[in-house]
Protein backbone atom coordinates (compact mmCIF):
# COMPACT_ATOMS: atom_id res chain seq x y z
CA UNK A 1 0.00 0.00 0.00
CA UNK A 2 1.38 3.46 -0.93
CA UNK A 3 2.26 5.57 2.13
CA UNK A 4 0.11 8.55 1.06
CA UNK A 5 -3.07 6.56 1.04
CA UNK A 6 -4.36 4.79 2.92
CA UNK A 7 -24.76 -19.13 -11.60
CA UNK A 8 -24.63 -19.29 -14.93
CA UNK A 9 -22.08 -18.29 -17.49
CA UNK A 10 -23.87 -15.07 -18.40
CA UNK A 11 -24.14 -14.18 -14.74
CA UNK A 12 -20.42 -14.69 -14.21
CA UNK A 13 -19.49 -12.67 -17.28
CA UNK A 14 -21.75 -9.86 -16.13
CA UNK A 15 -20.19 -9.91 -12.71
CA UNK A 16 -16.74 -9.45 -14.17
CA UNK A 17 -17.91 -6.18 -15.66
CA UNK A 18 -19.32 -4.85 -12.41
CA UNK A 19 -17.34 -3.91 -9.35
CA UNK A 20 -18.35 -5.59 -6.15
CA UNK A 21 -20.51 -8.40 -7.53
CA UNK A 22 -20.05 -11.46 -5.39
CA UNK A 23 -21.66 -14.35 -3.63
CA UNK A 24 -22.81 -13.70 -0.07
CA UNK A 25 -19.79 -13.41 2.18
CA UNK A 26 -19.09 -16.23 4.60
CA UNK A 27 -17.51 -14.57 7.60
CA UNK A 28 -15.40 -16.98 9.60
CA UNK A 29 -15.86 -16.82 13.35
CA UNK A 30 -13.89 -18.45 16.09
CA UNK A 31 -14.63 -19.82 19.54
CA UNK A 32 -10.91 -19.95 20.27
CA UNK A 33 -9.74 -18.02 23.33
CA UNK A 34 -8.18 -14.61 22.80
CA UNK A 35 -4.53 -15.39 23.39
CA UNK A 36 -1.51 -13.23 22.77
CA UNK A 37 0.31 -13.90 19.48
CA UNK A 38 3.45 -15.92 20.19
CA UNK A 39 6.73 -14.18 19.29
CA UNK A 40 8.38 -16.10 16.45
CA UNK A 41 12.19 -16.14 16.51
CA UNK A 42 14.05 -16.06 13.23
CA UNK A 43 17.59 -16.19 11.91
CA UNK A 44 19.12 -14.53 8.88
CA UNK A 45 20.70 -17.09 6.60
CA UNK A 46 21.68 -14.91 3.67
CA UNK A 47 21.63 -11.32 2.48
CA UNK A 48 21.18 -10.29 -1.15
CA UNK A 49 21.07 -6.88 -2.83
CA UNK A 50 17.76 -5.17 -3.55
CA UNK A 51 17.09 -2.28 -5.91
CA UNK A 52 16.52 0.88 -3.85
CA UNK A 53 14.18 2.23 -6.54
CA UNK A 54 11.86 -0.78 -6.09
CA UNK A 55 8.79 0.25 -4.08
CA UNK A 56 7.89 -3.31 -3.16
CA UNK A 57 4.22 -4.33 -3.23
CA UNK A 58 4.31 -8.03 -4.09
CA UNK A 59 6.93 -10.72 -3.48
CA UNK A 60 6.75 -14.43 -4.38
CA UNK A 61 8.60 -17.43 -5.74
CA UNK A 62 7.24 -19.24 -8.80
CA UNK A 63 8.98 -22.42 -9.97
CA UNK A 64 12.13 -21.49 -8.08
CA UNK A 65 12.28 -17.94 -9.41
CA UNK A 66 11.82 -14.91 -7.18
CA UNK A 67 9.38 -12.30 -8.54
CA UNK A 68 8.63 -8.80 -7.34
CA UNK A 69 5.89 -6.30 -8.15
CA UNK A 70 6.27 -2.60 -7.48
CA UNK A 71 4.21 0.57 -7.32
CA UNK A 72 4.95 4.10 -8.42
CA UNK A 73 5.04 6.91 -5.90
CA UNK A 74 5.24 10.54 -6.99
CA UNK A 75 7.93 11.32 -4.46
CA UNK A 76 10.28 8.93 -6.29
CA UNK A 77 10.25 9.76 -10.03
CA UNK A 78 12.28 6.67 -10.91
CA UNK A 79 9.72 4.30 -9.34
CA UNK A 80 7.46 2.27 -11.65
CA UNK A 81 4.43 -0.02 -11.47
CA UNK A 82 5.76 -3.29 -12.89
CA UNK A 83 6.61 -6.88 -12.07
CA UNK A 84 9.19 -9.42 -13.14
CA UNK A 85 11.87 -11.85 -11.99
CA UNK A 86 14.50 -10.66 -9.55
CA UNK A 87 18.22 -11.33 -10.04
CA UNK A 88 19.50 -12.23 -6.56
CA UNK A 89 22.98 -11.23 -7.66
CA UNK A 90 22.03 -7.64 -8.36
CA UNK A 91 18.58 -7.15 -6.83
CA UNK A 92 17.32 -5.82 -10.15
CA UNK A 93 13.91 -6.70 -11.59
CA UNK A 94 13.66 -7.65 -15.25
CA UNK A 95 10.30 -6.09 -16.20
CA UNK A 96 7.84 -8.55 -17.72
CA UNK A 97 4.76 -6.34 -17.58
CA UNK A 98 4.25 -2.69 -16.71
CA UNK A 99 1.12 -0.60 -16.19
CA UNK A 100 0.77 3.12 -16.80
CA UNK A 101 1.99 4.78 -13.65
CA UNK A 102 0.02 7.97 -14.29
CA UNK A 103 -3.18 5.91 -13.99
CA UNK A 104 -2.42 2.94 -11.76
CA UNK A 105 -0.41 2.09 -8.68
CA UNK A 106 0.69 -1.54 -8.92
CA UNK A 107 0.11 -3.80 -5.92
CA UNK A 108 0.32 -7.53 -5.16
CA UNK A 109 0.59 -10.34 -7.70
CA UNK A 110 -0.09 -14.09 -7.70
CA UNK A 111 0.43 -16.96 -10.16
CA UNK A 112 -2.54 -19.32 -10.55
CA UNK A 113 -2.76 -21.95 -13.29
CA UNK A 114 -0.42 -20.24 -15.77
CA UNK A 115 -1.92 -16.84 -15.18
CA UNK A 116 -0.65 -13.86 -13.23
CA UNK A 117 -3.13 -11.70 -11.37
CA UNK A 118 -2.11 -8.16 -10.48
CA UNK A 119 -3.90 -5.73 -8.18
CA UNK A 120 -3.94 -1.95 -8.18
CA UNK A 121 -4.29 0.29 -5.19
CA UNK A 122 -7.43 2.49 -5.33
CA UNK A 123 -8.61 2.17 -8.95
CA UNK A 124 -10.63 -1.02 -8.29
CA UNK A 125 -9.18 -2.80 -11.30
CA UNK A 126 -6.84 -5.75 -11.63
CA UNK A 127 -4.99 -7.17 -14.61
CA UNK A 128 -4.54 -10.74 -15.82
CA UNK A 129 -1.36 -11.74 -17.66
CA UNK A 130 -0.25 -14.93 -19.35
CA UNK A 131 2.17 -16.70 -17.02
CA UNK A 132 4.52 -17.71 -19.85
CA UNK A 133 4.35 -14.94 -22.43
CA UNK A 134 3.41 -12.14 -19.99
CA UNK A 135 0.90 -10.84 -22.53
CA UNK A 136 -2.16 -9.14 -21.09
CA UNK A 137 -5.24 -11.40 -21.12
CA UNK A 138 -7.84 -9.13 -19.54
CA UNK A 139 -9.02 -7.11 -16.56
CA UNK A 140 -11.08 -7.79 -13.47
CA UNK A 141 -12.83 -5.52 -11.03
CA UNK A 142 -13.40 -5.36 -7.28
CA UNK A 143 -14.87 -3.00 -4.73
CA UNK A 144 -12.49 -1.14 -2.45
CA UNK A 145 -8.72 -1.17 -2.49
CA UNK A 146 -6.26 -3.84 -3.59
CA UNK A 147 -3.17 -4.54 -1.49
CA UNK A 148 -1.70 -8.02 -1.03
CA UNK A 149 -2.30 -11.16 -3.07
CA UNK A 150 -1.34 -14.82 -2.72
CA UNK A 151 -2.87 -18.21 -3.53
CA UNK A 152 -3.51 -21.65 -2.11
CA UNK A 153 -3.19 -23.09 -5.61
CA UNK A 154 -6.87 -22.99 -6.46
CA UNK A 155 -8.06 -19.65 -5.07
CA UNK A 156 -6.77 -16.12 -4.90
CA UNK A 157 -6.29 -14.75 -1.38
CA UNK A 158 -6.49 -10.95 -1.22
CA UNK A 159 -6.07 -8.17 1.32
CA UNK A 160 -7.35 -4.60 1.04
CA UNK A 161 -5.81 -2.86 4.04
CA UNK A 162 -8.66 -3.72 6.38
CA UNK A 163 -8.87 -6.58 8.87
CA UNK A 164 -10.48 -8.83 6.26
CA UNK A 165 -8.85 -11.27 3.86
CA UNK A 166 -10.99 -12.47 0.93
CA UNK A 167 -10.77 -15.73 -0.97
CA UNK A 168 -11.74 -15.35 -4.64
CA UNK A 169 -12.43 -17.70 -7.50
CA UNK A 170 -9.73 -17.06 -10.14
CA UNK A 171 -12.18 -17.56 -13.01
CA UNK A 172 -15.09 -15.40 -11.88
CA UNK A 173 -13.12 -13.31 -9.35
CA UNK A 174 -16.15 -13.55 -7.07
CA UNK A 175 -15.62 -13.67 -3.32
CA UNK A 176 -15.90 -17.22 -1.98
CA UNK A 177 -15.38 -16.37 1.68
CA UNK A 178 -14.02 -13.67 3.94
CA UNK A 179 -11.63 -14.32 6.81
CA UNK A 180 -11.68 -11.74 9.58
CA UNK A 181 -8.24 -11.29 11.15
CA UNK A 182 -8.20 -10.74 14.92
CA UNK A 183 -5.87 -10.91 17.87
CA UNK A 184 -6.39 -10.52 21.62
CA UNK A 185 -7.26 -6.84 21.08
CA UNK A 186 -9.85 -7.41 18.35
CA UNK A 187 -9.74 -6.85 14.57
CA UNK A 188 -6.26 -6.34 13.13
CA UNK A 189 -6.18 -3.57 10.52
CA UNK A 190 -3.73 -2.83 7.70
CA UNK A 191 -3.22 -6.41 6.53
CA UNK A 192 -0.92 -6.03 3.54
CA UNK A 193 1.41 -8.31 1.55
CA UNK A 194 0.54 -12.00 1.93
CA UNK A 195 2.22 -15.39 1.66
CA UNK A 196 0.89 -18.87 2.36
CA UNK A 197 3.40 -21.13 4.11
CA UNK A 198 2.47 -24.65 5.26
CA UNK A 199 -1.22 -23.79 5.57
CA UNK A 200 -0.84 -20.51 7.46
CA UNK A 201 -1.05 -17.01 6.04
CA UNK A 202 1.87 -14.74 6.82
CA UNK A 203 1.11 -11.04 6.36
CA UNK A 204 2.95 -7.78 6.61
CA UNK A 205 1.03 -5.31 8.73
CA UNK A 206 1.37 -1.89 7.10
CA UNK A 207 3.15 0.79 9.12
CA UNK A 208 4.63 -1.81 11.45
CA UNK A 209 7.63 -4.10 11.23
CA UNK A 210 5.55 -7.14 12.09
CA UNK A 211 4.94 -10.24 10.02
CA UNK A 212 1.79 -11.87 11.35
CA UNK A 213 1.08 -15.61 11.31
CA UNK A 214 -2.67 -16.07 10.72
CA UNK A 215 -4.68 -19.24 11.29
CA UNK A 216 -6.68 -19.75 8.08
CA UNK A 217 -9.51 -21.51 9.93
CA UNK A 218 -10.13 -19.00 12.70
CA UNK A 219 -8.48 -15.81 11.42
CA UNK A 220 -6.58 -15.55 14.71
CA UNK A 221 -3.09 -14.05 14.74
CA UNK A 222 -1.25 -16.91 16.43
CA UNK A 223 2.31 -15.68 15.98
CA UNK A 224 4.31 -12.61 15.11
CA UNK A 225 7.80 -11.91 13.80
CA UNK A 226 9.33 -8.59 14.77
CA UNK A 227 11.74 -7.65 11.97
CA UNK A 228 12.38 -4.09 13.18
CA UNK A 229 16.07 -4.91 13.48
CA UNK A 230 16.25 -5.65 9.76
CA UNK A 231 14.34 -2.44 9.03
CA UNK A 232 16.93 -0.44 11.01
CA UNK A 233 19.73 -2.18 9.18
CA UNK A 234 18.05 -1.34 5.86
CA UNK A 235 17.83 2.33 6.84
CA UNK A 236 21.51 2.38 7.76
CA UNK A 237 22.26 1.03 4.29
CA UNK A 238 19.89 3.44 2.57
CA UNK A 239 18.39 6.40 4.38
CA UNK A 240 15.15 6.38 2.34
CA UNK A 241 14.33 2.74 3.05
CA UNK A 242 10.62 2.64 3.92
CA UNK A 243 8.09 0.13 5.23
CA UNK A 244 8.74 -3.56 5.70
CA UNK A 245 6.84 -5.25 2.86
CA UNK A 246 7.44 -8.50 1.02
CA UNK A 247 7.35 -12.18 1.96
CA UNK A 248 8.24 -14.91 -0.53
CA UNK A 249 8.36 -18.66 0.10
CA UNK A 250 10.15 -21.17 -2.10
CA UNK A 251 8.43 -24.47 -1.28
CA UNK A 252 10.97 -26.48 -3.30
CA UNK A 253 13.93 -25.31 -1.23
CA UNK A 254 12.05 -24.29 1.93
CA UNK A 255 13.59 -20.82 1.71
CA UNK A 256 11.88 -17.65 2.87
CA UNK A 257 12.77 -14.19 1.57
CA UNK A 258 11.69 -10.84 2.97
CA UNK A 259 12.34 -7.22 2.04
CA UNK A 260 10.81 -3.77 2.18
CA UNK A 261 10.04 -0.76 0.05
CA UNK A 262 13.26 0.79 -1.22
CA UNK A 263 15.36 -1.49 0.98
CA UNK A 264 18.93 -2.11 -0.13
CA UNK A 265 18.72 -5.79 0.88
CA UNK A 266 16.67 -8.92 0.46
CA UNK A 267 17.00 -11.21 3.48
CA UNK A 268 16.74 -14.98 3.41
CA UNK A 269 15.45 -15.84 6.86
CA UNK A 270 14.43 -19.00 8.65
CA UNK A 271 11.89 -19.49 11.41
CA UNK A 272 9.73 -22.35 12.72
CA UNK A 273 7.04 -22.86 10.11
Amino acid sequence: MISSTTAGRQFLIGCLLLAGCSHPVEQKKSDAPDILPVPIPYEVRNVFPHDTTSYTEGFLVEKGQLYESTGHTGSIPSSRSLFGPVDLGTGKITPRAEIEKSKYFGEGIAFVKNRIYQLTDTTQIGFIWDGKTFKKLGNFYYTGEGWGLTTNGSQLIMSNGSSNITYRDPQSLLIIKTLGVTDNNGPVQNINELELIHGSIYANQWLTDYILKIDTTTGKVVGRLDVSGLKKEAQIGYVNAAETNGIAYDSSSDKIYITGKLWPHIYEINFPH
